[in-house]
């Protein structure tokens, strides 16, 4: 930015973080989600570990040279061995349907990480949590709720959890089964929103998210939550500038989009 100011080290500061290196990591599990979304387990050599809501880069190198790099959350709890990162298929994207369509397991991906230090949370932070998300932006959110599963149970209870998901339609929810096991623990409440058609009896929400509909799925302003939301651009925009209009404070409502671009 132009009109940014030079910053003055500060000789009593931690060490900078060492820089990020490409690994090949292996795939050791190939998961269909969804019939657009596929999850790969990985095995990363020397992975340095990571916090729930942390990102990864993945590299694709063509014959020819021709490189393209995406980014991905992390979609597995920072107790797990592996790697877990959950993709949605685009079809006119470069290395989604590379990624979903062509790799299996015993293949090699690059990948550098973890990064990030913004959208992460850890179960010792304790407090109600409220997570939104929309479509594919449930991966990060997924690393959170994981992280809070295999917590001793003292703490889960001091750090219940609401999810609210929005999706097309009821094939499009990602992670469905472990999502409703994570719903009947006392401390996890799931919610699902579906914008399109719902299913014959469907007892869910039927719209997009709404003033309301966060009213009702989330605690008071008064209670303080954190609340992350990951999703479309649009969706996370309006989320967000609701739960500031109910009273959440801004500097607790952590945010994470993507948009077309991020195949």
């Amino acid at each position: 930015m132009s009109n940014a100011t030079r910053a003055i080290p500060d000789v009593n500061a931690a060490p900078p973080a060492p820089r990020l290196e490409w690994r090949v990591a292996t795939v050791a599990e190939v998961r269909d989600e969804t019939r657009h979304a596929r999850t790969l387990n990985l095995d990363v050599p020397e992975w340095p570990g990571h916090r729930a809501g942390q990102h990864v880069d993945v590299r694709l190198v063509a014959e020819d040279g021709y490189q393209a790099q995406r980014s991905y959350s992390i979609a597995s709890a920072p107790e797990e061995r592996t790697v877990a990162l959950t993709i949605e298929r685009l079809d006119d994207g470069e290395v989604s349907p590379y990624l979903c369509d062509v790799l299996h397991a015993g293949d090699g991906l690059e990948l550098r990480g973890p990064i990030g230090g913004y959208f992460v949370w850890d179960v010792s932070q304790r407090g109600p949590l409220l997570l939104v998300a929309g479509g594919s932006g449930i991966a990060p959110l997924m690393a959170m709720l994981r992280h809070h599963a295999l917590a001793d149970s003292a703490i889960r209870a001091r750090s219940p959890v609401r999810l609210l998901y929005s999706a097309r339609v009821w094939e499009d929810v990602i992670y469905r089964d472990e999502l409703a096991r994570l719903g009947e623990r006392p401390e996890v409440q799931v919610h699902f929103t579906l914008t399109r058609e719902a299913p014959s009896g469907w007892q869910g929400y039927h719209r997009r998210i709404d003033r309301s509909m966060l009213e009702e799925v989330s605690w008071p302003a008064s209670e303080a939550p954190r609340a992350f939301v990951c999703g479309p651009t649009s969706l996370v925009e309006s989320v967000a500038t609701l739960l500031v209009e109910l009273g959440h404070d801004p500097a607790r409502v952590r945010t994470e989009r993507f948009g077309p671009t991020g195949s």
